[in-house]
């Protein structure tokens, strides 16, 4: 996974200094930010200068998956106060996958935390460098912008291999990411988000009642 990223973050240094910004606004996006879906939002609204509240708002909705991540990310495992506060900053999709599976259910805080610090550690070196050799690759080469939707594909791909019982899950996703889409194409993200929670709880509850009649 980690050499997984270490291309998806050339490509986002690419993009930092074809926007214009020097080359060391990736190391510092990668660092201190470390939310690789908004970073790439977030430098065409850097290079935009767009105002302090779009750039909120669009975190927000990037970014609030990660509040149902951390429903079942094991952070009880890490001890201690500081060790927490960065295992809950490095809450990526990548460690995200790795640690929700049925092979890391024995795995320690110390194992956890270290998986978080080497997959960020990929991403700022894999971004410091794209971006210090931005300007030997050309403004034209294709495939860059879909670095990243092909790491979440691949994502999903292992998801529903580990829970191949699972299959309405990904299923109703995907329905849900399709009726966004034609209906709100300017606001297909938080629509299919909605979509996606309704369609859950509304399984949870036939599913709750189902079991209460048997």
């Amino acid at each position: 996974m980690g050499l997984g990223m270490v291309p998806l973050g050339l490509a986002f240094g690419v993009l930092v200094t074809h926007a214009g910004l020097s080359w060391w606004w990736a190391s510092v996006f990668t660092a201190v930010i470390y939310a690789g879906s908004f970073e790439f939002l977030l430098v065409g609204l850097v290079a935009a200068a767009a105002p302090i509240a779009t750039v909120a708002l669009t975190a927000l909705l990037v970014n609030v998956r990660h509040v149902f991540y951390a429903l079942s990310f094991p952070l009880h495992r890490v001890k201690g106060r500081g060790a927490r506060a960065y295992g809950t900053f490095a809450l990526t999709d990548e460690a995200y996958a790795l640690t929700s599976g049925d092979r890391a259910r024995t795995w320690s805080g110390r194992r956890i935390l270290w998986l978080q610090a080497f997959l960020q550690l990929y991403w700022v070196g894999g971004a410091t460098a794209g971006a210090l050799l931005g300007t030997l690759v050309p403004d034209g080469i294709t495939g860059l912008d879909f670095a990243l939707t092909a790491l979440f594909a691949v994502l999903a791909i292992d998801a529903v291999r580990e829970r191949r019982g699972d299959l309405p899950t990904p299923l109703l996703a995907l329905l849900s990411a399709l009726a966004a889409r034609l209906a709100v194409p300017g606001q297909m993200l938080p629509a299919a988000f909605a979509l996606f929670t309704a369609g859950l709880l509304a399984r949870r509850l036939a599913t709750r009642r189902r079991a209460i009649r048997a």
